[in-house]
Order: C-alpha cells, then sequence, then structure tokens
C-alpha cells in the first residue's frame, strides 16, 4: 500500500513546477511584434509555451531541475499532445464543407513532409559533421509525432533522440518567428491563395501555426473562419498521415540519405580531428 502511494504521488514535484510555469506564461501572455523589411509587413507572436521552455531551460541550466525529475517529465510530453489533437479536430467540424471541397489536397500536401530530409541531411553532414543525431533531426520537421517515433524505435537517450530532441527544441524557440516571417513573404508575392497559405501554415506545431496562419488572416479577414479550418485540418492531418508518412517514407529515406552522404564516416573523422586536436593541447 506504502508503494502504491507512493507511486501515485511521487510527480507531484513535476505537476507542481508545470502548473507554476504555466501561471507564469499565461500572466505574461501573447506578444505581438509588427515590422516591415523593404515594403513586405511582418508579423509574428510570442506565445506562452515560448516562455515556459525558456524558463525551463534557465532553471535546468542552473541545477534548479534534477535529471529525475527530467525524466519523470517526458511521458507526459504524449499525453498532452492527445489534447491537443482533440482540440485541434473540434474546430473541423463547423467548416467542414470547405475542408472536404479541398479534396485530396490536405492529404497530399503531406509529401512535403519528404522536404526536410533532402534539404537538412547533406547540411547536417557535411556542415556540422553530425553523427546519428543528424537522422533524427532531419526526417521531420521534429514536433511530437517525430519525437513519439524516434522515441518508440531507438529511445530518447540515442543519438537519434538527441537529434530529434535538439530540433524540437531549436524549432520551439524560433519556429514561430520564422514561420510568420515565412508566411508574410509567401504572401506579399501573390503567388499562392489564401487556402494554401492556410493548409500550409498546419505544420504539425500548434504555435508554429498560429504564428504563419495569423498574417494570412489578417490579410483576408473575412476569410477568417475558413483559413482557421484548412489550417486545423491540416494540422490533424499532419498529426494523423503525416505520422505513417514519417514512419514508413521519411525515416527510411533519411537513414538511407545517411549512408549516402557518408555521415558515419565523416562523423568519425571529425570526432577523431577533435581528439587529437585536444591531445595536442
Amino acid at each position: 500500500m506504502t508503494e502504491t502511494k507512493k507511486g501515485l504521488f511521487s510527480d507531484w514535484k513535476v505537476h507542481l513546477l508545470c502548473i507554476v510555469l504555466v501561471i507564469v506564461a499565461e500572466f505574461i501572455g501573447n506578444k505581438r511584434f509588427a515590422f516591415e523589411i523593404g515594403s513586405f509587413p511582418m508579423s509574428f507572436t510570442l506565445l506562452p509555451m515560448l516562455y515556459v521552455l525558456i524558463i525551463g531551460l534557465i532553471l535546468g541550466g542552473f541545477k534548479l531541475i534534477d535529471q529525475e525529475s527530467m525524466k519523470t517529465a517526458s511521458p507526459y510530453i504524449g499525453i498532452s499532445v492527445m489534447w491537443l489533437i482533440a482540440k485541434m479536430g473540434a474546430q473541423i467540424g463547423p467548416n467542414i464543407e470547405p475542408v472536404l471541397a479541398a479534396g485530396p489536397i490536405l492529404i497530399l500536401q503531406e509529401i512535403g513532409n519528404l522536404g526536410p530530409v533532402f534539404f537538412s541531411m547533406p547540411v547536417a553532414v557535411y556542415v556540422f559533421k553530425m553523427g546519428r543525431q543528424a537522422v533524427g533531426a532531419s526526417f521531420s520537421i521534429s514536433r511530437e509525432g517525430g519525437i513519439a517515433i524516434i522515441g518508440s524505435l531507438y529511445g530518447l537517450d540515442s543519438p537519434e533522440g538527441q537529434g530529434v530532441m535538439g530540433a524540437y527544441i531549436t524549432g520551439t524557440v524560433i519556429g514561430t518567428i520564422f514561420n510568420a516571417i515565412m508566411a508574410s513573404v509567401l504572401l506579399a508575392t501573390g503567388v499562392f491563395s489564401p487556402e494554401a497559405l492556410g493548409m500550409a501554415a498546419g505544420t504539425g506545431s500548434a504555435s508554429m501555426m498560429a504564428a504563419a496562419l495569423a498574417p494570412v488572416v489578417e490579410a483576408f479577414p473575412h476569410m477568417a473562419d475558413e483559413l482557421s479550418a484548412y489550417a486545423a485540418a491540416s494540422q490533424v492531418l499532419t498529426a494523423f498521415d503525416g505520422l505513417y508518412i514519417n514512419l514508413f517514407v521519411a525515416l527510411p529515406v533519411a537513414n538511407w540519405l545517411y549512408k549516402v552522404c557518408g555521415g558515419a564516416e565523416k562523423h568519425a573523422a571529425n570526432e577523431a580531428k577533435k581528439a587529437a586536436k585536444k591531445a595536442r593541447g
């Protein structure tokens, strides 16, 4: 009985810290920034999730959060994502007609998940001389679905796990700003329809979606509900069929491309060079 009670309440520090960080972040609230680069209007919004991450990094840097608490908190990512997906799915219902009218386009756009592999793998191998971390960081946009895949196949303590978590943190810190600027630039070109930009906003990350969608909705306020529905549908599909594309297509392609680029050899040579340099002095 004692062991059962201990198991039930052993995570109390993690939950308490989570509640405190959420309250602090919500008090800060959304901070929107608008500016212009040349003649292009730009805007992005900093969301509470970013503040929580930064505060957590600071606390971890000062050793105010121990490794045991970090390991305890890791499984809760998947639980949180389920609530998020349910919320996003609820937004589709009231606007299901324009979503269905888009037909297979919403599903076919998931092929775009292969883009990060061919773009980022050569950079990871040839520029940064990364080892197997390159596979975890390059096979997807490294959001919750990517973490789940790598965690299940390799474990988050593996080099692949280090890669996907590093990309996840990087994406959380600068992804919202990048997506907002990218959406503003694409919007200013006039090449893409607002519906296409709404679909593209659903990348699999709530914060990135909100950042990418904001300038599009601002430019077409009369289509706000419709564009939000496209983005939400794309977001949910990314978590659904995008998961299988990443697992059965993108990840094997990433492993193949890592071998083609000679990732293991280049990483080993780079590590040997570092070791020799350290030995000399």
